[in-house]
């Protein structure tokens, strides 16, 4: 084993498994994505075994890459806490989390608005699913989440509204009367797969989960591939190789929302409140809301969306 390992090149490993790939922990860490795979090669060459191997469009760690990982984290714990106690006027690093497919659009218009308002400051960035991300702004190791939910009393304050639709392959048949709907949905806990299943089961029909997954892209793989029906939320466009059902119940809308850890910066968390209700104006993803009374004075707390509400955009993950 080396002697020693780049801190840089471990912060580069460990942001390539919070943002979920290389082209999202470029983003992250303001760096191209050729240097990032640098670093990973560089740490592969110094620990003499491959890390990192493709795993379908993407990439997945190996058992040593796992092991890496582990130890990398605890490095960099110990490091930046040293930093801390060393360097009293340090600032705190902001931690962003979204769900996984708003990383792609949101995230790089998130980090320009904060990192103009807070040039000072570290940005970094965690993905996830909503459940998960809420636990960790209560706990304080996220700062703010983007993330979406059902229901009443969701955590955080809503950006907007997008609706949610019944998506599967053009092929896809309906089953017969009696036989059960195959369902295919994140794993639980999921509010979609929840209203799903209430929502079929209070009109009589009978279903059953037939693939389950942790991400965005397993669930849209299993409807593709035709083994059932998936609920997504929507704001437009149809992803490759699914249609929308429209013979199954509405399925109403889902809230998308900022969530912030207790304590925040209140200039910091309307500064990232702001630009998410521009972005989507802008993007036409959301019909925006108007904003919590904390953030009266925002430009954009009065925007209404255009007359159908969703046009010209495309599927966000929920998990």
């Amino acid at each position: 084993m080396a002697a020693t390992l780049d801190i840089i090149h471990l912060r580069t490993f460990v942001a390539i498994a919070e943002c979920g790939g290389f082209g999202r922990a470029a983003i992250a860490l303001h760096m191209s994505q050729p240097t990032v795979s640098q670093h990973v090669r560089a740490l592969e060459k110094r620990l003499g075994q491959p890390l990192v191997e493709k795993s379908g469009r993407g990439v997945k760690f190996t058992p040593s890459g796992e092991k890496l990982l582990l130890e990398a984290r605890r490095i960099l714990g110990v490091h930046d806490q040293a930093l801390e106690r060393l360097d009293a006027s340090l600032p705190r690093s902001i931690v962003i989390g979204s769900t996984e497919t708003a990383a792609d659009s949101i995230l790089p218009e998130l980090l320009t608005s904060i990192r103009s308002a807070y040039p000072d400051h570290a940005v970094q960035f965690h993905i996830d699913r909503s459940t998960q991300m809420e636990e960790a702004v209560v706990k304080g190791t996220i700062d703010l989440a983007v993330t979406m939910g059902l229901g009443a009393d969701l955590p955080g304050n809503e950006v907007g509204l997008l609706p949610l639709n019944w998506y599967a392959s053009p092929a896809f048949e309906a089953p017969a009367d009696g036989d059960p709907w195959p369902l295919v949905a994140y794993v639980e806990p999921c509010g979609m797969r929840q209203r799903a299943l209430d929502e079929l089961g209070t009109r009589g029909h009978h279903v059953e989960v037939v693939a389950e997954s942790t991400s965005l892209e397993g669930v849209i793989a299993a409807a593709r591939a035709g083994l059932g029906v998936a609920v997504l939320p929507t704001a437009g466009s149809v992803p490759s190789g699914l249609e929308v059902r429209r013979d199954l119940p509405d399925l109403g809308q889902i809230s998308l929302r900022l969530v912030t850890r207790k304590g925040l910066d209140r200039d910091i968390e309307q500064t990232a409140f702001t630009a998410l209700q521009e972005f989507y104006a802008v993007k036409r993803y959301v019909h925006p809301v108007r904003s919590d009374a904390r953030f009266i004075g925002s430009a954009t707390e009065s925007l209404i969306g255009s007359a159908d509400g969703f046009p010209s955009t495309n599927v966000v993950g929920l998990g």
